[in-house]
């Protein structure tokens, strides 16, 4: 039975879609696929939707990527695989740069990444030139190497689908970490300066209509935000569900 676009359900299937397909195109990676799973588990536990926590976050993190002097969007197989249209147009509203960063990484597959990219209107994409590679130090990961006019210079860095030892590593070297992760029990998420906990495809949509409405802001000022008071709140909207899914 063929089930409509607007059913949760659907919309599983559809993300499913979108990164099978990206694997078969050379930009996500077996780990990428295991990695989706558990955040669909996750997603399920807080509804399938954006919850105001996850807004709060979002407008945050809006806030924070307008005000900042150089931010970077870090784009890995699964975010470019999902989004790639919106993470052209995010980076074109907030005026950041893009970089390909990879913890599988081979020159291919960040070809592949950046292509993907350029499709979607890209003109300027960071990471794939090692001349100009530095190192984050503390990093035993192929993704300590990083652009040296991008994330290694950036104040400000989107890391959605971050693994928790880089995100650690950047805040240790003074960046500000902006991340979308649906566990909000995860080391990246527990370790970001701002969480969103919420499905990527939807948070990167809204977070967008944010940015143009808060770009048009003559005194744009941060909002208070406490990320780990935000993330307990995500944590409780798991257990209620889970309370209401035991005692349906």
């Amino acid at each position: 039975m063929l089930i409509p676009r607007s059913h949760p359900r659907a919309t599983s299937l559809h993300i499913r879609e979108k990164l099978v397909s990206g694997y078969k195109s050379g930009l996500v990676v077996e780990e990428g696929l295991l990695a989706h799973g558990r955040g669909e588990m996750f997603d399920y536990l807080i509804g399938e939707k954006t919850s105001k926590y996850a807004l709060k976050a979002i407008k945050a993190a809006s806030e924070t990527l307008i005000l900042a002097k150089s931010p970077v969007i870090s784009v890995n197989g699964n975010f470019a695989a999902l989004c790639p249209k919106e993470i052209v147009q995010l980076a074109k509203v907030v005026d950041a740069k893009i970089e390909v960063n990879l913890f599988y990484g081979t020159e291919k597959r960040k070809r592949n990444i950046a292509n993907v990219l350029k499709k979607n209107g890209a003109k300027e994409i960071l990471g794939l030139d090692p001349k100009h590679s530095r190192t984050i130090p503390k990093l035993d990961s192929a993704r300590r190497i990083v652009d040296e006019s991008g994330i290694f210079s950036a104040d400000v860095v989107l890391v959605p689908l971050e693994d928790g030892d880089r995100t650690i590593a950047l805040k240790k070297f003074g960046k500000k970490i902006i991340t979308f992760d649906l566990n909000p029990l995860s080391r990246t998420a527990q370790t970001a300066d701002i969480t969103i906990v919420d499905n990527v495809i939807r948070g990167m949509k809204i977070l967008i209509n944010y940015s143009k409405k808060n770009i048009k802001k003559k005194n744009l000022s941060k909002t208070r935000f406490d990320n780990k008071k935000n993330l307990l709140e995500s944590i409780n909207l798991v257990q209620k569900n889970l309370w209401r899914m035991s005692h349906a």
